[in-house]
Formats: structure tokens, sequence, C-alpha cells
């Protein structure tokens, strides 16, 4: 304690003007016996190492200011203080942390420069055979994750009012809405967009595109070969690429049968089971396959012996690009593929398919073997039901009773 009190005496800048005239042991101008004040060799020097002291001395120590100031010393001292932690911490914050850059450790993973590798700790893989080094980045690069989009499935269904529209149409949907996507209905109207019809289509929850085929209802023999052609110019027109497959909303189809249909390169077919109410059979027509190769066709319709191909109209499907891009498959003429509404009932599939292929040779049995039946084409119509306009009930009672 009694060093402690020399010392801030010592430094005191009140006890250094009292010793300036006659000197201390430790000021400046008497540490030599040599040299004093005025004859000292280096001035500047000695006046900046007094500073230098007095403000190392007012910071770690406790000054006592002189009388005639005592408000002004204490926030000097502060000042000081503070000042000093400031450039401190200033000069900690441009100083480097962490490891060199040029000296890397085995266990250091470089910042930009991640292998994702994991090693086992150090062994003898002699004489412990199942230790082994697993990268997960070597099978990351060697492995390929080849992400292969599915084709889009162009649906197209030919639709007008009647009493059986709305279960047929709600039915198709509900199969469509479980076929995994991209799938892109088209369904086709003659004259105009009913608001039955839309409204449908609102609620399935299937992504889908509402045509109508302008062609005069009088002058058509079928309007379904129309509303198909419809839909066909809209997919050239709009270049859609996927597989198209005309699908009527009064036939029955099985999932599969669309799972499969992304697997057809140019034109698949299979064969479709055919139920007639009236005639009271079933009539099986489609292709005879070896595998994926079409050898034959079933048919038990006599009227229709003549036919090229015998393929039901929801019994094939093809690609997309055939109709607007005639290059890829070498088609020797530029003429739109549609069907043809001039030629019999029953031989406008046969007509539609030369368009498209030439031969069997071009058609690929689908599922391979053509040993499954997918879907259904039914003859349930109800011409002469009656049906509410909206299929909304106004009035559910003839006869409205009070309740007593």
């Amino acid at each position: 304690m009694p060093l402690m009190a020399s010392i801030r005496r010592t430094l005191s800048p009140y006890q250094d003007r009292q010793y300036q005239n006659g000197g201390t042991p430790f000021s400046a101008s008497s540490t030599s016996p040599k040299h004093s004040k005025c004859s000292s060799p280096f001035p500047a020097f000695v006046a900046f190492a007094n500073r230098v002291r007095r403000l190392i001395g007012g910071l770690f120590f406790q000054r006592y200011p002189p009388r005639s100031k005592p408000h002004h010393s204490w926030r000097k001292a502060f000042f000081y203080r503070c000042f000093l932690f400031f450039f401190l911490g200033f000069l900690l914050g441009l100083s480097p942390f962490g490891h060199d850059h040029h000296h890397h450790s085995e266990n250091v993973i470089p910042r930009h420069d991640f292998n994702f590798e994991i090693k086992p700790p150090q062994s003898n893989r002699n004489d412990d055979p199942t230790v082994r080094e697993v990268s997960l980045g070597a099978r990351l690069r060697a492995e390929r994750f080849d992400f292969v989009p599915r084709k889009q499935l162009i649906v197209i269904t030919p639709t007008y009012n009647r009493a059986l529209q709305a279960y047929f149409l709600n039915r198709l949907s509900h199969v469509l809405r479980l076929v995994p996507p991209p799938l892109l209905w088209i369904v086709v109207e003659m004259n105009t967009a009913s608001y039955e019809t839309a409204d449908i289509l609102r609620k399935t929850g299937v992504m889908y595109r509402h045509l109508v085929c302008a062609e005069n209802s009088t002058d058509v023999k079928d309007r379904g070969v129309y509303q198909r052609n419809t839909a066909l110019e809209h997919i050239q027109r709009h270049r859609l690429d996927g597989v198209v497959y005309f699908a009527d909303d009064d036939n029955v189809y099985s999932l599969d049968l669309f799972h499969s249909l992304r697997d057809i390169s140019r034109f698949g077919t299979w064969p479709v089971a055919m139920l007639a109410q009236s005639k009271n059979k079933a009539i099986l027509e489609g292709p005879v396959c070896n595998g994926s190769q079409v050898i034959g066709w079933h048919t038990n319709d006599k009227s229709k012996k003549l036919r090229r191909f015998h393929v039901d109209m929801s019994g094939f499907a093809f690609n997309s690009t055939i109709l607007w891009d005639p290059k890829r498959w070498r088609r020797l003429t530029s003429v739109p593929i549609r069907q043809l509404d001039t030629v019999k009932e029953g031989f406008q599939e046969t007509t539609f398919i030369e368009q498209v292929v030439e031969d069997e040779s071009q058609m690929e049995g689908t599922p391979p073997g053509c040993s499954r039946i997918m879907n259904w084409h039914l003859h349930l119509e109800g011409r002469h039901f009656v049906y509410p306009r909206g299929w909304l009930l106004q009035k559910n009672l003839d006869i409205v009773l009070p309740i007593k």
C-alpha cells in the first residue's frame, strides 16, 4: 500500500506541477543528472513520453484533480478509459482467428470443398475385413439419378346432352383423377358449351379443356367424328406433346390402362370387350399379339370383316407428335390426320389408323401379350329418360302440407 500511494503521488499531475522547477526522482527533466529539461537532446520525444505517461496513469490509476476543476477531471478520465477499451476492441476485431487456410489438417473440412465422405475408425483392414470405407461422395458421382418425366396423357372425350351424361362424365372423371399427372382431359361438345358440363368439369379436380365443335349438327351423320376432329385440330395447333387417347364417356376403363399408355412410343393397341345389351352377348375386338408384336386380329362381327384393322375407337392410342411433326415419323404427306365422316359406319377407326401407321409392324401390343381386357364398350343409353334441368330439383314435393 505505501508503494501504491507513492506511485499515485508520483504520477499525479498535481504533484508533477509542484516539482516542475525542483524536479522529482521520476520527472522527465531529472531522469539523468547530466541533462536538464532545457538541455535534453530530444525535447519532442520527452514531451511525447510525458503525454503517454500521463494518459496511462489517468486510465489505470486514480487521479486527484486540482481543486480548481473538480467536476471536469472525472469526466476526462472516464472518456480516456472508454476510448482505450474501444481501441482495444477494434484491434481485436481486426486480428484473424481460426485455422490457417494454407495448412489444413486431415480432420478439417475446407470451407468450399465438401466431399460428404464418412471415414471409419483407423483399424487394420487385414485383421478386420468387415470394416469398409463408405464414401457418399463417391456414390453420388458413380450413380446416375436420371429423372425421366412422365409422358403427358391427352384424353379426348366427346359428349352431348342426354339423361346419363352427368353419370358418365362423373364416372370417367373419378378414374382420371387417380391417374398420376400430367394428364389433360379435352371434353368437346356440339355448338355450345353447356353449363351442366362446365360445372361437372370444374369439380373433377382434373386438368381439362372444354371445347366446342362449331359444325352444323343437322348435316352431321356422326357427331363424335367432328368432335374428335375438333380436339385433334386443337392438339395440332398448339403442338401438345403426349399420348392421345379417345375415351368415350359411356365406356368403362381400368386404371391399369392409363398406366400402360405411357409406355407407347408411336402407336399402341389392345383388345376391347364390347357388351351389347340388345344382342345379349359380348364381342372381343382387338389385336392378337406375340409379346409386343401384333400378328392378327380378334373379330366376331361379319359385317365389318372387310376392315383393315379391327380396332374399337377406345382400343388404341398414339403419339401426338404424329399430328404436327410429320418429318419425325417420315410421313410422305403433310395432310392433317382426321377422322372421316364419309365412310360407312364402323369404318372410322380403321380409316383413321391407316393415316397413322402403315402396317402392324409399326404397332405395339399393350400390354405385352395383349392378354388383358382393360376397358369395356357398353351400350346403356337411356333415350327416353326424364331428368331435371341442370340436375337440380327445384320442387321436391308435388303437394305441400302444413305440419300440425
